[in-house]
């Protein structure tokens, strides 16, 4: 196409109730030589650029062609594209920071609606924490971890049970070859192949709320300049103020999965999801791991949630320690000495796993109107946007909830609303997993939750030896807790114990965001043999005894 020839047009377009609608009104478009165009099912945009011979009633019949109608008038640009310098002609300028989930999530969503998108990455390395570091390598070391305990232990007794050969070397280097592809596929194939996007390797800092100073390796920098900034710069871990840490070799997330050796005795500082994941998981490869919780597992949830997973955890030989704190800790002779606030402890690795802080305290906020609140997260409203109108945060470094989910979601709303939009992120029915065996998986409120807003709320708790396909998989430890509106008889929330619970959670889910009874719920097919059946039985307990039930009674 001659870019010396194009003229630019924004249709007002009407009727499309999808992303699949503005992809027909695209492909209708794209069809017309020397034609391009971006359509935003969102906005509601269709920016088009097209050569002089193709006309403005040639591109609205492509448009209609496809079901749709052009409403308002558009904005024509007739000046050449030679003469682009002008700021009108330019497209929207979107500067992100940092390169994980959220960030390209919304960058793909921003080069979706016409924007020029510049990502910022200070490390050799791009994908951010999940991918690299976190959610990926976790699961798959989680799931080696599985299967060597049920070669240990497994509840059928014509299997015989044995210790399984473990080799931590060949484990490490198959997860590290696993998140290598992924990374290549969901991100640096993504960076290549779409012209929209480019790449700025350095570390960026705020002159003011609208320019970033960009340092690179060398010491040398740069000025940039961005209509809008998303700030995606994820977390870190927490280190606790603890005596002597700083001169103490210990290990962080990073270092436990990547590590190619088992200590013999591992010291776990946390009692959230990546502590108690990693401990069982070291626990199950053949390591002796001492957790210790400051209050009790899991302290922010259903309290019957922790202590029944602290009671899974002693079952395997872990030891957890509640209510216990370290005061301070010594390295000497390849081994670590913890000081107790009840006595002391020794291990030959320590892992602090204690929760994670937002990465923004060296971007210079100072220098902006950003507010930020006492951990450093950067705050924000229901559209992602900060206390300056054109910028924007997502993910780990923002107010929002501490998941890769909820950082993309939100990252991509962010990019709707600096392209001109207006998305909301609702959190109401957020899910939230914990990958132990058994898993943990909540959405919505907890009883005392409800309470705390002034909610009347009636619950049921249905233990697993009540859900046929726990009793078939002889797997009976866990249950599942329903929440119900008093008033409304409407489910608030659910909270369940169970080996598939990741998967049984999003059923819930569901029925909160549409705001189902739960006799609604309760009269649902579910299939039989499942472990999402429970869901359904616990339902039925609000009326029924489900112990007077038949196998598949509806």
């Amino acid at each position: 196409m001659n870019q010396d020839s194009l003229k630019t047009y924004r249709f007002k377009v009407s009727g499309m109730t999808c992303d699949h609608c503005a992809k027909s009104i695209e492909d209708n478009l794209r069809h017309i030589e020397g034609v391009q165009a971006r359509v935003s099912f969102e906005t509601e945009l269709a920016q088009v650029s097209a050569v002089e011979a193709v006309s403005r009633e040639l591109l609205v019949t492509a448009i209609e062609e496809a079901g749709f109608n052009v409403t308002g008038d558009d904005q024509t640009d007739c000046c050449s594209a030679a003469s682009a310098d002008s700021d009108d002609n330019q497209p929207l300028h979107v500067a992100i920071i940092g390169s994980g989930s959220g960030a390209f999530a919304a960058a793909i969503k921003a080069a979706e609606h016409g924007a020029k998108v510049t990502i910022i990455e200070v490390s050799d390395v791009i994908g951010g924490c999940c991918v690299n570091v976190g959610c990926v390598p976790s699961k798959i070391m989680i799931r080696s971890a599985h299967l060597a305990q049920h070669q240990r232990h497994n509840p059928f007794p014509g299997i015989a049970d044995h210790e399984p050969e473990i080799d931590r070397t060949l484990l490490a280097q198959q997860q590290q070859s696993r998140v290598d592809e992924l990374r290549a596929a969901k991100y640096e194939s993504i960076l290549a192949s779409n012209p929209a996007l480019t790449l700025v390797k350095g570390f960026a800092t705020f002159k003011n709320n609208n320019t970033l100073v960009i340092t690179q390796k060398d010491g040398s920098q740069s000025e940039l300049a961005a209509d809008k900034i998303l700030i995606a710069t994820g977390s870190k871990p927490f280190i606790p103020p603890i005596e002597g840490i700083e001169a103490a070799p210990y290990w962080t997330s990073t270092e436990a999965l990547f590590a190619e050796e088992l200590p013999n005795h591992l010291v776990v500082i946390g009692s959230s999801v990546v502590a108690v994941e990693l401990a069982q998981a070291y626990q199950r490869l053949g390591t002796q791991v001492t957790l210790l919780a400051r209050h009790t597992l899991l302290y922010s949830e259903d309290p019957v949630l922790g202590e029944s997973l602290q009671q899974a955890f002693e079952s395997e030989g872990m030891t957890v320690l509640t209510h216990t704190q370290a005061q301070s800790v010594t390295f000497e002779n390849e081994q670590f000495e913890l000081l107790l606030n009840d006595g002391k402890l020794t291990c030959d690795q320590l892992l602090i796993a204690a929760g994670r802080d937002p990465n923004t305290d060296q971007l210079k906020l100072d220098n902006t109107t950003v507010e930020v609140d006492k951990q450093g997260a950067v705050i924000v409203d229901a559209n992602l946007r900060a206390s300056h109108e054109n910028i924007f945060a997502a993910g780990d470094c923002s107010t929002m909830p501490q998941f890769v989910y909820v950082a993309a979601a939100a990252a991509t709303r962010a990019a709707i609303n600096m392209t001109g939009g207006d998305a909301a992120l609702d959190l109401s029915a957020m899910p939230a997993v914990i990958f132990t065996d058994p898993q943990v998986a909540t959405v919505g409120l907890t009883e005392d939750e409800a309470n705390a807003k002034g909610i009347k709320t009636v619950s049921r708790h249905l233990d697993l030896e009540n859900v046929p396909r726990a009793l078939a998989n002889y797997e009976t430890q866990g249950f599942v807790k329903l929440v119900v509106n008093e008033d409304t008889q409407e489910l608030i929330g659910t909270q369940i114990l169970a080996e598939n619970a990741g998967e049984m959670i999003q059923t819930a889910v569901l029925a909160i965001y549409n705001q189902m009874t739960i006799d609604a719920l309760a009269s649902q097919l579910f299939p039989y043999l499942t472990m999402v059946e429970g869901i359904k039985l616990c339902a039925q307990t609000f009326s029924k005894d489900v112990k007077e039930l038949s196998c598949c009674a509806g």
